[in-house]
């Protein structure tokens, strides 16, 4: 306005700004603002690659390349590119107070959550995913895809798991799913020291970590990928862990990948880092929990010594039973 009255009454800058009510430094002021297209074009492209991420992780992204930019900024970018993900609401519930606290875990490979995952290949067959995390590092301990999930596969998969990390936890946060509550799984456990934490029925709150990682499996893995076969899925699947574990950015972690979190709380990691003695004195070491060697037939036999123990447990029962009724009799 202050432009376009100096124009066309040939006044003076000055007596512009007085008839407009505006300031001369807002009057003459020239906008800063650097470039954004070069910044537009990255935006784009990480939001093609990662269709699932808020403009936060995007910003966490931008930022591990170099750019100097903050929250606020990719903000007002992402929404101008009209890029914002479509989530649904979650309905407000009452506040209440949960009768059962779980301890947390305090350092890494302490407690594992456990559970499935169902979903369909591209010719409507069904499959299944057993998921497992570190409930401490945030990890992903496996993700294993079959046709059919049993106890005796589950006990397969966290072999691997032991194999691969080389230890195993403390405790296993499950539901109380057949796979979970059966012989073939509570064979394993004894066998391997290994405590089995189930949750109440209908409490799925209770294993809050794994659920917490289903809806980020299925939102950006299983929602977005079209699984020909159960090779395809596997292959994709080992993908999303890969790129879950070293390089997705988690909140509850600082924005860092879970494998870089773990890598601050091993002792050879922190050794190596320079870490002083004061400071190995206000943070000691918790080594893991090594699991003691064992051979196929030792497990075999454990777990045939393990059925043979519910036998006779379930017979001295039945003999009570039958005492007693003779005795009121």
């Amino acid at each position: 306005m202050a432009r376009w009255a100096q124009e066309a009454y040939r006044i003076s800058e000055r007596r512009a700004g007085r008839i407009v009510k505006l300031g001369n430094s807002t009057l003459r002021y020239r906008s800063r603002k650097v470039f954004d297209e070069v910044l537009r074009r990255r935006l784009r492209e990480l939001a093609g690659m990662y269709v699932r991420y808020g403009y936060r992780r995007l910003t966490v992204l931008l930022r591990r390349e170099g750019w100097h930019v903050n929250a606020k900024r990719i903000y007002r970018l992402y929404r101008e590119e009209e890029l914002i993900v479509r989530t649904k609401q979650r309905r407000k519930m009452a506040r209440r107070q949960r009768a059962v606290t779980t301890a947390m875990a305090a350092r890494p490979n302490q407690r594992w959550s456990m559970d499935f995952v169902s979903d369909k290949l591209a010719d409507g067959r069904s499959f299944r995913i057993l998921t497992v995390v570190d409930q401490f590092t945030r990890e992903c301990v496996a993700l294993e895809a079959d046709r059919s999930m049993t106890g005796t596969k589950v006990a397969e998969v966290l072999e691997r798991a032991n194999r691969e990390r080389s230890c195993l936890p403390e405790t296993i946060t499950v539901d109380n799913g057949s796979e979970f509550s059966g012989r073939a799984l509570e064979a394993w456990v004894m066998g391997n020291r290994v405590q089995l934490c189930f949750i109440r029925p209908g409490r799925p709150v209770e294993n809050g970590f794994i659920e917490s990682f289903n809806g980020r499996l299925r939102d950006e893995c299983l929602n977005v990928e079209w699984f020909s076969s159960l090779e395809d899925a596997r292959k994709k699947l080992a993908n999303f862990r890969e790129h879950y574990n070293h390089q997705r950015p988690h909140s509850s972690l600082a924005d860092r990948a879970p494998t870089v979190f773990a890598a601050l709380h091993r002792p050879e990691e922190r050794d190596s880092s320079g870490v002083g003695a004061g400071e190995e004195a206000q943070m000691p070491p918790l080594p893991l929990r090594p699991h003691p060697a064992s051979t196929s037939a030792d497990k075999q036999g454990n777990f045939r010594l393990m059925l043979e123990a519910l036998e006779c447990t379930k017979s001295a029962q039945n003999q009570e039973k039958w005492t007693s009724t003779v005795q009121s009799l």
